[in-house]
């Protein structure tokens, strides 16, 4: 991958140790042996070697894990990359439409998961997203599904989203279910109870009049024999 490589370059550079990578680089030299006069060799020179190899080592050993660690990182990202594609497509295979939410939310959420699709490269016709929509459709529009089958007419997308929004509409009016208001009226027989009223107000007029008159007979017969006496 070519966006791998120069990222993996400037890591190298930042760590001072792309170098190692260079073809035009020298090797690394090698101890002085000692003459055959057996003179001693330059101790300086010796060790300036020694320190120059040992981190000639470890450099490339440093570059040689980064380059390995890179390898094994792209090979992850890959792997997971894919089995998320898996999953994205499984997903617009499984995508259920049910009942519970309006029929126009539920094509967005399609959509969203084409959209995905699409950035994986995977072109899908319009006619193909138009015809999945038809197959997801709610159960209790079969009857418009199949009629929809049975058209010779090809739709765009945005034609099929309103027509499905008017269909949807339609149905859910066509479904309503109107109850009627039951209301229990009481009659009340005014004549009735006006005849009862007035037969009770008579009533106790009368008894009323007989006590009176009661009363009156009463004290008229105690005066009377008040006078005889």
């Amino acid at each position: 991958m070519p966006g791998g490589r120069t990222r993996l370059m400037f890591l190298l550079i930042a760590l001072r140790i792309f170098n190692i990578l260079d073809s035009d680089l020298s090797p690394p030299l090698k101890e002085p042996r000692t003459s055959t006069e057996d003179v001693p060799p330059d101790t300086q020179r010796v060790e300036r070697v020694k320190k120059e190899r040992k981190k000639h080592d470890d450099d490339e050993l440093l570059c040689h894990g980064h380059i390995l660690n890179r390898i094994a990182l792209n090979y992850e990202f890959k792997a997971e990359e894919k089995g998320m594609n898996i999953y994205i497509i499984a997903q617009y295979f499984d995508f259920v439409m049910a009942d519970d939410k309006p029929m126009l939310e539920k094509v967005h959420a399609l959509q969203v998961i084409i959209n995905k699709i699409r950035a994986l490269k995977v072109i899908l016709p319009e006619s193909f997203q138009t015809g999945a929509i038809i197959a997801k459709l709610y159960p209790s529009l079969k009857v418009y599904r199949k009629r929809l089958l049975h058209k010779s007419k090809d739709f765009t997308l945005e034609q099929f989203q309103k027509h499905v929004c008017f269909e949807e509409e339609s149905h859910k009016r066509d479904n309503k279910v109107i109850v009627p208001i039951e209301t229990n009226v009481h009659y009340v027989d005014r004549s009735g109870s006006k005849s009862k009223n007035s037969a009770l107000q008579v009533r106790s007029n009368d008894e009323q009049f007989k006590k009176k008159a009661n009363q009156d007979g009463g004290e008229k017969r105690r005066k009377e024999a008040a006078m005889f006496a």
